[in-house]
């Protein structure tokens, strides 16, 4: 708890980078290895709940909406560039219009509410 409260006043936490780091991915909550694959998108990229939810080897993609949903480390965990398998936006704790602003300043194009070009911004895990 202690280095949870010094990463409030520091910025960054030894938790926190400990747990995000890539060789952590099997370690770790559902929701912990999930911000940690995340980490792996790149900007101007999205992946899916499903595609997200396939490389922890499971189908909860629900789940993986969840621990999205309860990101602690946003922006450094970039949830908003997680989307639905169709190419449709889904959820976002900030509301759908903050999550296609972001994604547009990120050069990915939204239009009715789903991403043009979808397999082209699509990075699979």
């Amino acid at each position: 708890m202690k280095q949870l409260r010094e990463g409030s006043r520091a910025g960054v936490s030894k938790f926190e980078k400990r747990s995000l780091s890539p060789k952590n991915v099997v370690a770790g909550t559902f929701a912990e290895r999930c911000y940690n694959l995340l980490r792996t998108v790149p900007r101007g990229m999205i992946t899916t709940y499903a595609e997200l939810a396939h490389a922890l080897g499971t189908r909860a993609y629900r789940a993986v909406g969840s621990a999205m949903n309860k990101n602690p480390y946003a922006p450094k965990v970039p949830c908003h560039r997680v989307v639905n398998s169709d190419g449709r936006l889904g959820g976002y704790a900030h509301g759908a219009k903050a999550k296609e602003k972001i994604l547009k300043s990120e050069g990915i194009q939204v239009r009715g509410g789903k991403i043009v070009g979808f397999e082209k911004h699509l990075f699979r895990l």
